[in-house]
């Protein structure tokens, strides 16, 4: 392995605790099948996934941040009067504003932060966690909280059978530090927007194009459309792309990462991106028979997944990457720098 390090102006930033959250209302395929025209079979073959969470009436997505907030503030040891900034990753806010950021904060007590929310789809989580990073690299803040969460079964039509078996609710939070001497931290991401992929995957109605009106409830404009076969098309392509560039650009393979960490929409497209990869099984983190695509909340809900299996130790290469609605890519390449025993996990 030879690891090429970007050149950082400052210092360098890493990980220094996580927590995650999912709502305690589950919604499993056998549910699903009295709802729509579908079976357990059919939803586990094309997706690989069993149940999903739901959230309950009355929540937002900004509840899910908070309660993921508190166990990685907790797992630092630290309270959130600490925090600086607050970078909340999502697409369904609990309302257009103020932002989530700023719900999260008040709900917090986080009493001297700012902080703003990031919409990047599916790579939700990557974008704000790379926002966090440069921030505390350019020494301008010490410690950032950083949030991927998302409400989707707000947004989604329990009569198209196409959408409505994929989506959950759920998210995590990421502290980002400073490095201590000796450690490496963040090393390198890679990201990229196609906007010719809007009309493959959106939720249309409810912007200042179409605000809320009869026709837009009838026409199912405020819940998810995918063109299926078009999102996984450019998904498994471009996850595979983006980790390899991302990978040889820094002079390391498949073979040298502790574990990688993706996207939970398809357990095919993972498996795709991994075979490309050259991993293995057991070093590719897959939770999403028991959540279902949660959207910015699946990596870091899959971080919690890996320390639990004992996948993700200190010193270990990790590998993340996401597809999402733009179309967005996101990946990141960074050492995990935390001690399994200082983790506080769910």
């Amino acid at each position: 392995m030879s690891l090429s390090l970007r050149p950082v102006v400052g210092r360098r930033a890493k990980i220094s605790a996580l927590g995650a959250y999912v709502p305690p209302d589950v919604i499993t395929n056998q549910d699903l099948e009295k709802m729509v025209e579908t079976s357990d079979q059919w939803i586990t073959e094309r997706t690989g996934i069993k149940t999903r969470h739901k959230l309950a009436a009355g929540k937002g997505v900004s509840d899910i941040c908070v309660e993921a907030a508190k166990k990685c503030l907790a797992a630092r040891g630290i309270g959130p009067e600490a925090i600086d900034v607050i970078i909340v990753g999502t697409v369904t806010p609990d309302m257009m504003f103020p932002s989530t950021a700023c719900l999260v904060q008040h709900k917090l007590g986080a009493s001297h932060c700012w902080g703003f929310d990031v919409s990047g789809g599916c790579s939700g989580f990557t974008y704000a966690l790379q926002a966090g990073i440069r921030m505390v690299e350019s020494g301008a803040y010490s410690k950032v909280l950083v949030c991927g969460a998302d409400a989707n079964t707000r947004m989604t039509d329990y009569t198209d059978r196409t959408t409505c078996v994929l989506f959950g609710d759920g998210g995590g939070a990421v502290l980002i530090e400073p490095t201590d001497e000796g450690e490496i931290g963040f090393i390198d991401g890679l990201n990229e927007i196609d906007g010719a992929g809007g009309v493959s995957l959106n939720l249309k109605a409810g912007g200042s194009l179409h605000p809320a009106s009869h026709e837009t409830i009838d026409n199912k404009w405020h819940s998810i459309y995918q063109d299926g076969p078009a999102v996984y098309k450019f998904a498994v392509r471009k996850m595979s792309e983006a980790t390899i560039k991302l990978l040889e650009r820094n002079g390391i393979t498949g073979a040298d990462l502790g574990c990688f960490i993706p996207h939970q929409a398809n357990l095919r497209i993972i498996q795709s991106t991994a075979e490309r990869l050259g991993l293995t099984a057991d070093r590719v983190i897959v939770n999403i028979e028991k959540y279902g695509n949660t959207s910015a909340g699946t990596i870091p809900l899959a971080m919690e997944t890996a320390v639990e299996e004992g996948k993700l130790k200190k010193g270990d290469l990790v590998l993340l990457a996401a597809v999402g609605a733009g179309f967005t890519v996101g990946s990141v390449l960074l050492r995990w720098e935390i001690e399994t025993a200082a983790l506080t996990v769910p």
